[in-house]
């Protein structure tokens, strides 16, 4: 995965097609390499080689009580990106298992061609690593230093993210691409929440009996695409198939806790463990955080590893939705609050995986968290994360108005949510935030990310082959609403659920489904960030919506066969009419009425066949 450079010392020029000049202070021999493409888009890792050895559990505490910022500023634009880095133990420690080394990295996507300098700020003091001042601690080893580097177009194509560049929040409904303007669609799963519970990864237990080996998806590994993503001589081929095989269905999103210590599951967090697995498997449930893991200090390894995992998903166009924690856990960190616990963690994810292109941060799942403290997080990010990754919030369906309302508006950090609701309940709750938001001033990226009721979610093939009714109220659903798209969850009734799930092949035809649906969009260019519901404009069988540009493009949902009219007596001029299998997907088709005149309520006439009870119509001008 990695292209190491030479190490290179002051004055040094590196071949190899690039060149990076250093400069400033130098303390002793002291060195700096460059690993990664400099290309756009891409992961362009900094290393810095200290003079003194540090561990995972050293005295000073290299996560606490040193801090690494590095300036990265593009010498045409003049853009600059504060970005944090991190302890890297020896700087290979995914493949060796190092915790302790001489290493310090930070990473950086650079979002411009041309040359880009560089400015190293390295300090020590106590907390200085969670301090707003520059000026705490003091200066140390490379602090100061200073260099350059190239940056050559990104050569990446189709579903790979460096090809498009950043997913950013616009001010607008949905998110789009920085590079190629397109506009994002998401459908994902967001089962398991404990997909990081994986045996390959270091140090991760198996309380319950839960850590997962993801063999069946043994089959679905890559070599070509997938081999310089593994570690440790091999590791981590079942979890890169079950990636692979998520993009390959279509999908362009995947979800996962990554603090589910003293929550459902237990096996998944960033932190060392204070005492042995076994030892901290037996701890009383509920009391790990207390006694089982450092507060302060991380697993570097395991980091590495993750990291290669997420790396991956860039490749595959697979969207990162970072879960900070659940709702069992959400007053464990500084009682709740926005202390040093929850600062560190925070900013070791941040310095190590918000490089990524495609991610948003979720505050806490099914949060419980006061309005202050869910106001201190998001501030948190929107401050530290130098690329202001989206940053949504998840609840219970019951609790949305009390805890969303208090975060509307321009004031707010929050550009998106993450529903939760009653299958049946995600148009109602998707066209409410989404209209609330706009009227707050700001707009709201809004995904349905769980469906309910909690034992069912979107079942298996085998228990529901059809899926008839989660396609209609919660696939077309959030769609027809206006919303974002959405991540399925799995439940608890069925094998392979919410929390045992380690094979996406059980919902191999409801995949299907849910790409037919991104396909409808896309290949038929369908502009549904400029659309919004109109169900005031069609008259059908209950439960017909219609999504519209007016006087340009009409997207209809008639759940049941039955006569549909759609309101045109405000425009002129002729339409189109054409009719899309949501179920089978497949080319548009036509039924007896093909064209329609403007200027009336206009008769679309009926579906082409019965071979599914659900149409989609398309009418343009």
């Amino acid at each position: 995965m990695k292209q190491y450079g030479r190490w290179i010392r002051w004055n040094q020029l590196l071949g190899l097609g690039i060149i990076l000049l250093v400069g400033g202070r130098v303390w002793g021999a002291q060195t700096v390499r460059i690993c990664g493409k400099c290309q756009k888009w891409h992961k362009i890792e900094l290393q810095f080689q200290a003079p003194e050895v540090l561990s995972e559990l050293s005295t000073p505490n290299p996560f606490r009580d040193f801090r690494l910022i590095v300036w990265f500023t593009h010498q045409k634009s003049g853009k600059t990106y504060k970005v944090p880095g991190f302890f890297a133990a020896d700087g290979k420690a995914a493949d060796t298992g190092a915790d302790q080394g001489r290493i310090w990295a930070v990473r950086f996507a650079p979002d411009e061609t041309g040359w880009w300098t560089y400015r190293v700020s390295f300090r020590q003091g106590p907390d200085v690593a969670i301090s707003e001042d520059p000026r705490a601690g003091k200066p140390i080893w490379f602090d100061g230093l200073q260099g350059s580097f190239f940056v050559a177009p990104s050569k990446e194509k189709g579903r790979d993210f460096r090809a498009r560049g950043r997913l950013e929040y616009v001010g607008k409904a949905f998110l789009r691409f920085h590079d190629s303007g397109e506009y994002f669609w998401k459908i994902g799963t967001d089962a398991p929440e404990n997909l990081l519970a994986y045996e390959d990864f270091d140090a991760t237990p198996n309380v319950g009996g839960r850590r997962k080996s993801w063999t069946p998806h043994a089959r679905d590994f890559d070599p070509a695409t997938a081999q310089p993503c593994t570690w440790a001589k091999g590791k981590g081929t079942e979890l890169l198939g079950a990636l692979r095989y998520l993009a390959g269905k279509g999908l362009n999103a995947v979800s996962f806790l990554t603090f589910s210590l003293d929550g459902d599951d237990d096996n998944v967090f960033p932190h060392r463990l204070r005492v042995p697995i076994r030892e901290y498997e037996a701890l009383p449930e509920d009391h790990r955080w207390e006694t089982g893991v450092w507060h302060d200090r991380f697993d570097v390894s395991k980091l590495d590893q993750w990291e290669r995992i997420f790396s991956y998903a860039d490749r595959m166009g697979l969207y990162l939705h970072f879960k900070l924690q659940e709702q069992e856990n959400d007053q464990k960190m500084d009682g709740g609050d926005l202390g040093p616990e929850r600062k560190l963690y925070y900013r070791e994810l941040i310095a190590r995986f918000a490089h990524h292109l495609a991610l948003n941060w979720n505050l806490g799942e099914e949060n419980t968290n006061t309005t202050e403290q869910r106001q201190a997080f998001a501030r948190y990010f929107w401050e530290h994360d130098p690329y202001r990754h989206p940053i949504v919030l998840h609840t219970y369906p019951k609790a949305k108005d009390q805890i969303y309302t208090p975060l509307l508006g321009n004031r707010s950090f929050l550009t998106g949510v993450s529903l939760q609701s009653p299958a049946r309940a995600v148009f109602r709750d998707t066209l409410t935030w989404r209209r609330r938001s706009e009227q707050s001033g700001k707009p709201w990226v809004v995904a349905n990310d769980e469906q309910n009721p909690p034992t069912i979610g979107i079942p298996p093939d085998d228990a529901d082959p059809g899926h008839d009714r989660v396609r209609r109220w919660v696939l077309w659903g959030n769609l027809m609403a206006g919303g974002a798209g959405i991540e399925s969850y799995f439940g608890y009734k069925y094998p392979n659920s919410d929390l045992t799930c380690q094979d996406f092949h059980t919902r191999d035809q409801w995949w299907d489904q849910c790409h037919y649906a991104h396909v409808f969009l896309f290949q038929n260019h369908i502009p549904f960030w400029e659309m919004e519901n109109r169900d005031d404009l069609v008259r059908g069988p209950n439960g017909t919506h219609c999504l519209a540009r007016v006087g340009q493009v009409y997207v209809i949902y008639l759940p049941q066969s039955g006569s549909v009219q759609l309101d045109l007596r405000t425009v002129q001029g002729r339409f189109r009419v054409d009719w899309y299998d949501p179920k089978h997907g497949g080319p548009l088709q036509q039924g007896r009425i093909k064209t329609i005149q403007g200027g009336k309520w206009a008769a679309l006439g009926r579906p082409p066949s019965t071979v599914t009870p659900d149409w989609v119509i398309l009418v343009r001008r």
